[in-house]
């Protein structure tokens, strides 16, 4: 027979089924011998004070138990596939670049040389978002973490196309205060047209995340952002061969950039009017000395319903030394004199997309967008980017719920301040399962 073993646990598991057995015992005794009536009750009164005895110390032994996390774990994201076909008018585009991949405005080529047209396929939208929410203090503490491979640096198309995670947002909320990386408060998200490229209508938006703290109440929010300053160098100081040194970026400040925004909210859509507010720095390392200047910007942007799932949303935003701010940086903050000091440039951009919803699958969305910089041309060069427009339309079916397929038509042109310009012509084929 398998041998039992009789564990500590178990002993105390039973104790009170054995401490019991005496109490039966003794009443059985009670109900035949009247004479031991009085013994019988002392007896029984020593039990019971044995019994509640030995309860209690089974109870303070019993190890303690942990309440259930009440942690809610939430993912959810999509599965994106492109295919681009893009004709430039102006000359080859590297296989590396960005606009091979996404609209980026500041790297259509432009001038004489012979247009070229190419074919590109990737998956680097798909997106995974992961949160977490728990209660604490009679509200919650929220997370977000969210990561794509849309800007990836390490990887290629020979093999296996395979690309590092991105960090698009991670943060915490609680209550009205939100901390760590997300869009900068200055960017109305909502605004955004629904477009099939990564953005959409990139020249005429702010678009911008960033670490910060955010502070919400109401319609109004306020935060204090990371702080970096877009620089171009002084023309007759800086070349374009073999390397790039006209441009490049300064973490010098010594204050966060700020921003406020308000949002009207109702029946009719939204209204949000942003500003912000910079303090624009670089550093020399060999002399020491500091240069400072000045920027600020205002945004005002929304989304208004135009009966049952119609919609026209637009964006207008304008400023001085906020040019990593718009257009994914089609021009910088600022540029250097001679003596390095610096000069904010200002600029210009905007768009309006009108959507219509055709049947409960079939939907689109045609946008015009704009871009202008009054660059100090004496300071930049002749080969800064002066102006930018751009036109889109697509068609989106969804056969399946969750899944969109659509068709994407775009035309952009970009002119520089000596007059050279080139074009983009797109055809875009994108495929979108979300979970």
């Amino acid at each position: 027979m398998p041998t039992r073993h009789i564990t500590q646990h178990t002993i105390r598991q039973r104790l009170p089924l054995l401490a019991a057995l005496p109490l039966s015992m003794t009443l059985a005794l009670a109900g035949t011998t009247r004479a031991a009536d009085d013994n019988a009750a002392n007896e029984l009164e020593s039990l019971k004070q044995r019994i509640a005895l030995l309860e209690t110390q089974q109870k303070a032994a019993a190890p303690a138990t942990t309440p259930a996390s009440s942690t809610h774990f939430s993912y959810k994201g999509y599965v994106k596939a492109d295919a681009l076909f893009s004709k430039f008018s102006a000359g080859e585009v590297a296989e590396t670049s960005g606009l091979r991949d996404f609209y980026l405005p500041s790297a259509i080529p432009v001038g004489t040389l012979p247009s070229s047209t190419v074919f590109d396929a990737h998956a680097k939208q798909s997106r995974l978002i992961f949160g977490t929410e728990t209660p604490a203090n009679g509200k919650s503490v929220k997370t977000h973490i969210e990561l794509d491979f849309m800007s990836a640096v390490d990887g290629n198309e020979r093999v296996s196309n395979g690309y590092e995670p991105e960090l698009r947002q991670a943060f915490v909320q609680y209550d009205r205060w939100l901390v760590g990386q997300a869009w900068s408060n200055f960017q109305d998200t909502a605004a955004l047209p629904d477009s099939l490229d990564f953005i959409g209508p990139t020249e005429g938006t702010v678009f911008s995340r960033q670490t910060q703290l955010r502070y919400t109440a109401g319609g109004l929010s306020v935060s204090a952002e990371n702080a970096e300053t877009a620089i171009t160098g002084f023309t007759g100081t800086c070349t374009t061969t073999p390397t790039n040194t006209c441009n490049f970026t300064s973490g010098d400040n010594r204050l966060p950039d700020i921003t406020a925004r308000y949002v009207w909210k109702g029946d009719f859509g939204h209204l949000s009017l942003g500003a912000l507010l910079r303090e624009l720095a670089t550093h020399d390392g060999t002399t020491g000395k500091k240069e400072n200047e000045s920027g600020v910007g205002v945004s005002f942007s929304g989304k208004i319903r135009l009966g049952e799932g119609n919609d026209v949303r637009f964006m207008a935003t304008t400023g001085s030394g906020i040019g990593r701010y718009v257009g994914l940086n089609i021009v910088n903050d600022v540029v250097q004199d001679a003596t390095g000091a610096l000069e904010a440039i200002d600029l210009t951009a905007g768009f309006v997309a009108l959507h219509h919803q055709w049947s409960p699958r079939l939907r689109s969305m045609g946008s015009l967008s704009m871009f202008t910089a009054d660059n100090p041309v004496a300071k930049t060069g002749l080969t800064t980017t002066k102006s930018v427009e751009s036109m889109m339309a697509n068609l989106i079916w969804t056969p399946l719920d969750r899944l969109d397929v659509g068709i994407e038509l775009s035309h952009a042109t970009r002119e520089t301040e000596d007059g050279k310009d080139g074009d983009m012509d797109r055809v875009q084929f994108s495929s979108k399962y979300s979970f």
